[in-house]
């Protein structure tokens, strides 16, 4: 196995409430086999902001605790991943990549594409697009023209609190069908329930994550004052924390993201939790590369994904993706059908943005 760390320049800034990001720092999980290679991406962030999970400590537990776990087993297969590495808590990002990168190695053997190992339906996903915060409304606005122009099927805006209300309408007023959604990342409390009841005045398709990760039921009491619908993102780590959400009335859609649940097994498994409640569910995104962009749209294509996910193209944070590049088509783009993810990293590219590699054997 090999842990590679990759700088991947973003075309624009992405800001959040919880930091901005000019360059993603990405860690790979290369896994080689006497049958095939397989590839993993950490979804984790330079710093602990979004979840406890950052890549140099992603790094290091793999290192010192899932990789040597993991060869000791010999020959594991991916379903049972997640059971060899149940001794060591949390992790679930850098789980996740060990997994993927196992994954694609037995499909990849076995010819199988992963969406058909997921049960995927459709051979297209629509496409949303999540537009970060602006330096100011008439800059937002034009980013949001943009998106819409390039076919773009949803467009969510990152909000936090004195960044909302007032941009949110003036997308609104500009943007009159546009399917629009707004993600606080956890940047609000209880207290702020009135600004963001103000929100209901949009025609919002929902309301994301505005509470902290821990704060179920405040969001359930949110929730009871709101008619913005909301959907839980960061708070959603396992099937049960998604049946316990939902049975609390803290949501009524659910954001999937594999690397934040562990793996793309146990996101195909909330997702199946989450049909059997009722509750539609999308594609969250961590600003992938072509990797992880690939994972995300067999997911994207599976039973229960009902609404569009943030599944952009590589051009909307990448002026050169690590694999072949995702084009956008009528608003949806294509799932990969090869062995495995369907793509691999160009050798080049690869080899230009690599800023580390490290080599672990059993």
């Amino acid at each position: 196995m090999e842990l590679l760390r990759v700088a991947m320049p973003l075309v624009v800034p992405f800001r959040t409430s919880f930091g901005t990001q000019h360059t993603r720092d990405v860690l790979l999980v290369r896994v080689v086999t006497p049958e095939a290679e397989g590839w993993g991406e950490c979804v984790a962030l330079a710093e602990p902001v979004y979840s406890s999970e950052y890549v140099e400590g992603a790094q290091h537990v793999l290192r010192t605790h899932l990789v040597p776990r993991l060869l000791a087993a010999q020959r594991p297969d991916a379903a049972g991943v997640a059971v060899m590495l149940a001794g060591v808590r949390g992790h679930r990002m850098a789980k996740g990549a060990l997994e993927m990168a196992v994954l694609d190695a037995e499909l990849r053997a076995t010819g199988l594409s992963l969406a058909s190992r997921l049960g995927a339906v459709r051979e297209r996903v629509p496409c949303g697009v999540s537009v970060g915060i602006a330096d100011s409304v008439e800059q937002l606005c034009e980013w949001v023209s943009g998106y819409a122009e390039e076919g773009y099927l949803r467009v969510k805006l990152k909000i936090e609190p004195g960044w909302d209300v007032e941009p949110v309408r003036a997308v609104r007023e500009r943007f009159a069908d546009l399917p629009l959604q707004v993600d606080g990342n956890g940047a609000y409390t209880l207290d702020d329930a009135a600004a963001l009841g103000a929100l209901d005045a949009f025609d919002l398709l929902m309301l994301e994550q505005p509470l902290a990760a821990d704060a179920v039921r405040d969001h359930a009491r949110l929730a009871e004052r709101l008619a913005t619908p909301l959907c839980l993102d960061e708070s959603i780590t396992s099937v049960t924390a998604a049946v316990d959400a939902i049975e609390l009335g803290a949501c009524r859609i659910v954001n999937i993201k594999a690397g934040r649940v562990g793996g793309y097994l146990e996101a195909r498994r909330i997702a199946e939790a989450c049909a059997l409640r009722d509750v539609p569910v999308w594609c969250g995104g961590m600003v992938e590369t072509g990797l992880g962009r690939a994972a995300n749209v067999a997911l994207a294509a599976t039973p229960g994904f009902t609404l569009p996910g943030d599944t952009s193209a590589s051009a909307r944070f990448y002026a050169q993706d690590l694999t072949e590049p995702f084009v956008m088509s009528d608003g949806r783009l294509d799932v990969p059908a090869g062995p495995g993810l369907g793509v691999t990293p160009l050798p080049a590219v690869l080899a230009q943005v690599t800023t580390a590699v490290e080599r672990v054997r059993g």
